[in-house]
């Protein structure tokens, strides 16, 4: 297997990296018959942490002025904020903000001492948001059985209309013609069975049946859709917003980038893995890329289960 240079992959996917956005976006095709469907994940960093450093003054100058605690704030050294949240929650557990402290500078000394010790607890403080687009349904049924230190929120098939109704080839079909051509085939009859059978139903609900009345609007048209979206596939998309600590990521990272993770699910992954270690290079600079023979990428790192 090659090892291969994750800044080349970032910029070869199309990434974004600037101030306001880090994003590995994911382009809408249609159909002939106008199904939009989209063939790779998208990935977009919502929120990351903030550090107020200034805050820690008052805290550290209530200690004996021969320890020289205030002296912390003046490390020249700017980490960024994950690094630098989790270093101060660390330091906190053994008082370590005197001279004799890791100053920034040897960070990565530092959190690769905490990696190679299991003491992951202070990776947990720092949190990301993401918003994952492009995936299916199969994938996000396998996301969220990760529950420790994650939060989902995910489309509502019974809340949203058709109108916006989209779908994801599998890896495997888009360089298949024939394989490809049934996708297209299988998701444009999808949503012709799906727009007919919202059709009817209304025609029912507007007709009095008893199983589809209800009082308010908004559950005439969730009844109408709770009903219909049956006949979608897990080729379905499910856009979701999730959110976990730097300790759950590098969890996610390590069983869905892996070879044995199925591919859909793999590609979601390594896009994560690429976005996180551009941010937080000294949390995440333990791990490797590497292509397989197949052309697909998997994450490893000597430091599993930190």
């Amino acid at each position: 297997m090659a090892i291969i240079d994750t800044e080349w992959l970032f910029q070869d996917l199309g990434g974004e990296n600037n101030t306001d956005v880090v994003a590995l976006h994911a382009t809408a095709h249609h159909t002939p018959g106008n199904i939009p469907y989209l063939q790779k994940p998208g990935v977009v960093v919502l929120a990351r942490p903030q550090v107020h450093m200034a805050g820690l003054a008052g805290f550290l100058d209530g200690f004996d002025a021969s320890l020289r605690f205030s002296h912390y704030l003046d490390d020249p050294t700017a980490l960024p904020t994950s690094a630098q949240l989790c270093k101060i929650a660390g330091q906190v557990c053994y008082m370590s903000f005197g001279p004799g402290r890791t100053p920034n500078i040897q960070a990565k000394r530092y959190f690769d001492n905490i990696k190679s010790s299991g003491h992951g607890s202070v990776l947990e403080h720092a949190h990301f948001s993401f918003l994952f687009y492009g995936i299916s349904r199969s994938v996000t049924h396998e996301l969220v059985r990760h529950r420790a230190g994650f939060g989902f929120s995910q489309l509502s098939q019974r809340y949203v209309s058709g109108k916006v109704l989209r779908f994801v080839e599998r890896p495997e079909y888009c360089d298949d013609q024939q394989l490809h051509g049934q996708f297209v085939q299988r998701i444009e009859r999808a949503a012709t069975e799906y727009n007919a059978l919202t059709n009817r139903l209304l025609e029912m609900q507007q007709a009095g049946i008893d199983i589809l009345s209800a009082e308010a609007r908004t559950d005439l048209r969730k009844k109408v859709q709770q009903s219909a979206r049956s006949v979608l596939p897990n080729e379905t998309e499910a856009p979701i917003v999730v959110t976990a600590n730097v300790r759950a990521w590098r969890h996610f990272i390590e069983m869905r980038a892996s070879s044995h993770a199925e591919i859909e699910i793999r590609e979601l992954a390594v896009r994560v893995f690429l976005c996180l270690q551009k941010m937080e290079p000294i949390l995440f600079d333990d791990y490797t890329l590497e292509r397989l023979p197949d052309s697909t990428y998997i994450v490893n790192t000597p430091f599993p289960k930190v």
